[in-house]
């Protein structure tokens, strides 16, 4: 028990924190409006255009939060709150996925590795919960050892997530600014949403490496 509460417990904490930042400070920021009145999926279009990149289409997709970069469709897929929105909040997550479609053109090598390892990643979590249930419910050393090929492999995704995403935060900000998008006061809106939204992928990996040395810790046991 002792290695779950001191490896398992604060992790949970900190994705628990984690959430609730990012939560707060894209609401806060969701409410203010940018002086530009230009939308989020203006914002991405001209940050693409500005590094040539014409071939990218920009969509809307329900959910919240649930913007992204398809690099295999080629695709920017912005919630209709940042797609249409004039916010601080929106133009900088919408930067953000920008960013991601910039690092795809320049052959950025960390995005290379995430989506060389994203069919591991996809076989590792489905194996998980039978590594899981079965080692730990009938105590099988085997599938504890698949555990931790799974959790390793998926350490290793959110290590290189990293990167990417801290990577695509900085081209976002240099490019709002840059362009003229967002003035200069209306950048500290940006950096802290974008900023907060980086502390989602720093737990997610904290706690994908705790989980590892915890299926280690069994294996061992």
């Amino acid at each position: 028990m002792t290695p779950f509460l001191f490896l398992i417990i604060p992790t949970i904490l900190l994705g628990l924190w984690a959430q609730h930042r990012v939560g707060s400070t894209y609401k806060k920021y969701a409410q203010v409006q940018s002086r530009g009145g230009i939308t989020g999926a203006e914002a991405a279009q001209y940050v693409m255009r500005q590094a040539g990149i014409r071939d990218v289409e920009i969509v809307p997709i329900r959910g919240h939060l649930t913007d992204h970069y398809d690099p295999t469709k080629k695709r920017l897929c912005l919630s209709e709150e940042n797609y249409g929105g004039h916010s601080l909040a929106a133009l900088g997550v919408a930067a953000h996925e920008a960013g991601h479609a910039i690092q795809h053109k320049v052959g950025y090598g960390m995005l290379k590795a995430r989506m060389a390892l994203v069919p591991a990643t996809q076989f590792a979590s489905q194996i998980l919960p039978i590594a899981i249930i079965g080692g730990f419910l009938f105590h099988a050393t085997g599938l504890i050892l698949l555990g931790v090929a799974a959790y390793a492999i998926l350490t290793l995704f959110q290590l290189i997530t990293l990167p990417v995403e801290f990577d695509a935060s900085k081209r976002a900000v240099a490019q709002l600014d840059t362009l003229g998008i967002i003035s200069a006061d209306e950048l500290p809106g940006v950096k802290q949403t974008l900023n907060a939204a980086g502390w989602t992928y720093v737990a997610a990996f904290i706690s994908s490496l705790a989980w590892l040395l915890y299926f280690i810790l069994a294996a061992r046991r």
